[in-house]
């Protein structure tokens, strides 16, 4: 039997006692009659006093190695124990070594201090803000070199993304533009028509003239042209023509009755024209009054560009870029398709954009979509983002090669006429037409023209243009400019 320790030992020695006293027990128990003579119980008991002497003695042999160990074990944990306290007499040695260092270096840092603060004649605070301030001038101007290059960089790279969303938004937006001009054109089978649309002593082209408000031109062989600068009166007249030619029944009733008849057609055009624009970028919230005034751009033209096409070009333009740059969407939506809302004001005196700003107001439309109308010809600042995309878009559409047209005698013709009403004037040295005519400088003779006669001569020069120009595109700001110089020269 192995025994590993004391508390085994222990256990062992009281179990072979417990035997040895049970067989003790039995061998005084046993009955007379049985076989075992007295020398035979005498001899077991001997026998089994014998076993268990050996295996105490093996007990007292294994106590006595255990106990030799624990001593062992002993000796060594005490050696720990003085090594754990020389370490920790060391630590505490090295600790005040380390206190003392300190001591001695804040003494010497003090006794530099107070050397350099001689030396210098700066104390510690005046040093430390000096110290500051020179880090400080260091740092300004590492910043500004690194701010100037991260803007150089940043506008290299906006540049291009600039670029990139501008080619992507007109290439989103782009549509074919038919040239148009103040003409429509009717081919006539042969020239005994004209006879039948004059009529006896002129009565049928008069009723024409009267019922559809244009002008008829019967000059130029086989065709017959329609003057106007209305192009929605124009379209009536060419339809209805084109209906009573076709009809043959040319008389006066029978011109008023057509013209009537086509006039509530084209109507109904204009506004399914004016719905179909709105669907086809996504508006269908708008008052149905200013969806028909809508309609009516199907057949107004600026410089030759149908306006129904340059809304909708335009608005389509200013949703790509509200989009990448990420504006709100629905201004700016709205703004491009009522910028030039006010073009449909005929009865009214004033600039386009203050008469579409007047409407839109009526019909309660949000302020931010009103300032984009009002801001897409700079006439005001610009306050928001969205304002400068619908201007933006407005140039792109209006000025890309190819969207619009206009004869350049015509053009300068009209530029001279402009110039010349201001001439004509007593007392004007020189006149100046610019942004296309809708600005003209004006040059006065200031021995001839005072600061009062330079305000009435603008108002003489407005009433004249405005009688020369009935239609003028637009506004035209006049601006007297009378300029004195006084002059000496000293004597040598």
């Amino acid at each position: 039997m192995k025994i590993n320790n004391v508390s085994e030992l222990i256990e062992f020695l009281k179990k072979v006692q417990d035997e040895g006293i049970e067989i003790e027990k039995e061998v005084k128990e046993s009955k007379p009659q049985e076989d075992l003579s007295e020398n035979k119980q005498r001899e077991i008991i001997l026998q089994a006093q014998e076993e268990a002497l050996v295996i105490k003695r093996e007990a007292e042999e294994k106590a006595s190695q255990m106990t030799t160990q624990a001593m062992a074990l002993e000796r060594k944990l005490q050696e720990l124990q003085t090594q754990l306290a020389l370490r920790e007499d060391t630590i505490e040695k090295d600790r005040e070594s380390l206190d003392r260092i300190k001591q001695e270096i804040e003494s010497k840092r003090d006794e530099l201090v107070t050397k350099l603060e001689k030396i210098s004649g700066l104390n510690q605070t005046q040093a430390k803000e000096l110290i500051l301030k020179n880090l400080e001038t260091h740092l300004e101007k590492e910043i500004a070199e690194r701010v100037r290059q991260s803007n150089d960089r940043i506008k290299e790279e906006s540049e291009v993304r600039s670029r990139e969303i501008l080619v992507d938004a007109m290439r989103y937006g782009a549509v074919d533009y038919t040239a148009e001009y103040t003409l429509s054109t009717i081919q006539i089978p042969n020239d005994s028509f004209k006879g039948r649309i004059i009529g006896k002593e002129g009565r049928n082209i008069r009723a024409f003239e009267i019922a559809t408000g244009v002008d008829v031109d019967l000059e130029e062989e086989g065709v017959i042209k329609l003057s106007s600068f209305d192009a929605v009166k124009r379209e009536i007249a060419r339809v209805s023509l084109e209906q009573l030619i076709k009809d043959g029944r040319i008389q006066p009733a029978r011109i008023e009755e057509i013209v009537k008849k086509t006039s509530s057609d084209v109507d109904r055009l204009m506004e399914k024209a004016g719905v179909e624009l709105c669907q086809s970028v996504g508006v269908y919230n708008l008052p149905i009054e200013l969806v028909r005034m809508l309609g009516r751009f199907k057949y107004r033209y600026s410089y030759g560009q149908n306006m129904i096409l340059h809304t909708l070009e335009e608005t389509k333009i200013g949703i790509a870029i509200a989009h990448e740059i990420g504006a709100d969407v629905n201004t700016v939506k709205i703004g491009c398709l009522l910028h030039d809302i006010g073009k449909i004001v005929a009865d009214k005196e004033g600039s386009h954009v203050t008469l579409g700003v007047d409407l839109l107001k009526k019909y309660n439309i949000s302020q931010s979509v009103i300032h984009c109308v009002e801001a897409h010809h700079e006439d005001i600042p610009f306050e928001s983002v969205e304002a400068v995309i619908v201007y933006i878009a407005d140039a792109i559409s209006g000025s890309r090669p190819g969207a619009r047209h206009e004869d350049f005698e015509q053009y300068l013709k009209r530029l001279k006429d402009i110039e010349e009403s201001a001439t004509k004037e007593p007392g004007v040295a020189e006149a100046y037409a610019l942004q296309a005519g809708r600005e003209l400088r004006v040059i006065v003779k200031p021995d001839q023209v005072s600061d009062d006669e330079a305000t009435a001569l603008a108002e003489r020069i407005r009433s004249r243009i405005e009688e020369k120009f009935p239609t003028f595109p637009g506004q035209v700001n006049i601006t007297v400019i009378r300029e004195v110089r006084a002059t000496a020269t000293s004597h040598s």
